[in-house]
């Protein structure tokens, strides 16, 4: 993984949020205000316009500015939670211009674990965190990238998918309580697009 390897990725997420934005749109306005897909199409594509013009090759400060860049240009909760992955991303990768498989789950679980920290969530609570923590522990076994992201597609396609059976606990969605039972969380699907496009 290098620059260029992550202007790829970051151009086939934007790509796979785009295609399901109106599917986003229709899940957030089940038990939110409807704005997720919105959020994360132009995040994603935000930032896919940065990366692609940068010349930036230090992983560490391409990832530190591209949280920034997803945060001024998805003004959401789960806008600002993906920016806390991508800072925890970028304080793993700081000085480095490439890592191999083993390095990206070492960052991919610093995003996540600066989520947690930053948020106060944990899995089990209908979050983006149900998709992508199990996809960080199936990359951790991995011994390549093409492995490590098509069990890590799966595993956060199960994750998301388990959220029906949650209560929500977080942001607009917990003022429904027991009627989100039931609901796919929609943070969830995101994380599960992420690395669907990513195995792709």
């Amino acid at each position: 993984m290098n620059a260029a390897s992550v202007k790829k990725g970051i151009e086939k997420i934007s790509r796979k949020m785009n295609e399901n934005k109106d599917y986003l749109i229709r899940l957030d306005q089940q038990n939110g205000d409807g704005d997720l897909g919105v959020s994360m199409s132009e995040g994603f594509q935000a930032v896919a316009d940065y990366v692609d013009s940068a010349e930036e090759t230090d992983l560490g400060k391409l990832m530190m500015k591209a949280g920034s860049v997803f945060n001024e240009s998805a003004p959401s909760s789960l806008g600002t939670i993906i920016s806390f992955a991508f800072m925890g991303m970028a304080k793993e990768l700081k000085g480095k211009e490439e890592v191999d498989a083993a390095g990206f789950a070492k960052a991919a679980k610093a995003g996540v674990q600066k989520i947690m920290d930053k948020a106060g969530s944990k899995p089990g609570e209908k979050t983006i965190l149900d998709a992508l923590c199990p996809a960080v522990e199936a990359l951790e076994k991995a011994d390549s990238f093409e492995e490590g992201f098509r069990l890590a597609a799966q595993a956060a396609a199960e994750g998301s998918e388990a959220t029906k059976t949650m209560k929500s606990v977080h942001g607009r969605a917990a003022y429904y309580g027991e009627k989100s039972i039931g609901l796919l969380d929609g943070g969830s699907v995101v994380g599960r697009l992420i690395f669907e496009a990513l195995a792709e």
